[in-house]
């Protein structure tokens, strides 16, 4: 049986929104076989720092670390014992380090320690693949966003025309919510803190074999990682896995804010966005399908629940917790995949998406000048009173779809708006693209933020 067999599923054949994905790659059975060898060599490392392992022995671990050495398969079928991988890996490592120095392996710490150290890795190695999408998707989108700043499109409200806006400023609030994202990302990936503590939190073992300050050791462990330090050992106060929940859960969410309104605007009977390159169809060759928007909305929908099993492990009892951690290990994998393949697919999205300025400008006639409405009840209330305005543009209102005449043509024929003394430019008042507020401005606004 074959790795990719054995893993069931581990080539992502159900999973098109991540395998394949740099994420994938990170979050392998082998990509966490090598994390929990680097938390086995650093805290020998480590150990060695403080002068309470040999040198020599630091080396020795290192050395044996290596994944190649090791059968996952077998570290999978052994775990069942002990409920987890660390105690098969714990005694293969001590095996290939040899007698001199196979007793300084593991030594003081307890296989959560290691386990939640690794994930930690795992996750960091995965969020910084994300950043880096994140980065790509939010400068295609200020191009975007600079490119349409004035081009008008119909604002749609409870999914119908209210008053035009720009596409500039919709791109404009895509990037603000990768921003959101990165941010949050960025801040939780540089939080992610090592575990190291011993069998109950105390670091009493450490003490036991001969540490002086057996406290300094998880800053040194630290060291050797790149990951923080943190105040508390957190076997059961599981606020780093919750922070990982809230960040993914949300960079889903932002991404799938983009998928759905590219899948929206790209139907075939609106057309005012597709992407660049679509997927095919096995049974109608013409279609080309929004495949990468559909991905990311899949992912988002995934995302919530995925993160919710994440916080519901916050209920861990005592200072080591029977299931709730373990409870976490495959949908935070599942998570930094399905986020990781999202950001994966936006970027893509965002750099290939193709924008149809002559289709918006055509579907704000759609409603026969009805679009400005809102505009035409403030311009010409001064003129005709607050009252009389709106009932005229009511009745009028009815007359655009009875009669299928523009609002323009029937307020030109408004002996009302002739008898009233003052110029009234029908062109300009009933022109969409002259009403699009201060979304230009606002577009700026947006893409100041760095």
């Amino acid at each position: 049986m074959t790795a990719v067999e054995y893993g069931g599923g581990e080539a992502g054949l159900l999973a098109p929104g991540w395998s394949g994905s740099p994420a994938a790659s990170a979050t392998s059975d082998g990509a966490y076989l090598r994390a929990l060898l680097d938390a086995e060599a650093a805290l020998t490392r480590a150990q060695a720092a403080v002068g309470l392992v040999p040198a020599e022995a630091a080396a020795a671990v290192a050395e044996a670390a290596d994944p190649g050495r090791l059968d996952i398969g077998a570290l999978a079928e052994r775990a069942r014992a002990g409920g987890n991988p660390v105690i098969p890996l714990v005694a293969d490592l001590t095996k290939a380090v040899g007698a001199e120095y196979g007793p300084y392996v593991h030594r003081g710490a307890t296989s959560q320690d290691i386990m939640d150290t690794a994930t930690m890795l795992v996750a960091a190695r995965t969020l910084d693949l994300v950043l880096a999408d994140l980065g790509c998707t939010e400068r295609a989108l200020a191009r975007l966003a600079a490119e349409h700043r004035d081009t008008p499109v119909p604002g749609r409200t409870l999914t119908q025309h209210a008053v035009p806006t720009t596409f500039g400023l919709k791109a404009a609030g895509w990037r603000s919510l990768v921003l959101d994202a990165r941010d949050r990302t960025a801040r939780v990936r540089d939080s992610l803190p090592v575990q190291l503590a011993g069998a109950a939190g105390t670091l009493a073992a450490f003490g036991a074999y001969g540490a002086t300050d057996p406290a300094a050791l998880p800053e040194a462990y630290a060291r050797e990682l790149g990951l923080a330090a943190p105040l508390l050992p957190w076997h059961t106060l599981r606020t780093p896995i919750a922070d990982l929940a809230g960040c993914l859960a949300f960079t889903a969410g932002a991404l799938g804010k983009i998928a759905v309104d590219v899948l929206t605007l790209s139907r075939t009977e609106i057309g005012e966005l597709s992407e660049g390159s679509g997927g095919g169809s096995s049974a109608m060759p013409h279609k080309a399908n929004p495949v990468r928007s559909t991905l990311v909305a899949a992912a988002a929908r995934r995302a919530p629940q995925l993160a919710a099993v994440l916080y519901g492990s916050l209920v861990a009892e005592d200072e080591r917790p029977a299931g709730a951690w373990h409870a976490e290990w495959e949908p935070l994998r599942d998570l930094l995949r399905t986020v990781g393949g999202a950001a994966r697919d936006t970027a893509e999205l965002a750099e290939g998406l193709q924008v149809h300025p002559e289709v918006m400008r055509h579907h704000l006639g759609l409603t026969n000048g009805l679009i400005v409405s809102e505009r035409l009840s403030a311009e010409l209330a001064p003129v005709l009173g607050r009252a009389r305005a709106k009932e005229l543009l009511t009745g009028l209102a009815r007359r655009t779809h009875s009669e299928h005449r523009t609002l323009r043509e029937l307020l030109a024929e408004e002996p009302e708006l002739k008898d009233a003394g003052q110029d009234v430019d029908l062109d300009d008042l009933t022109d969409p693209a002259r009403y699009t507020g201060s979304a230009g401005a606002l577009t700026d606004r947006a893409l100041e933020r760095r």
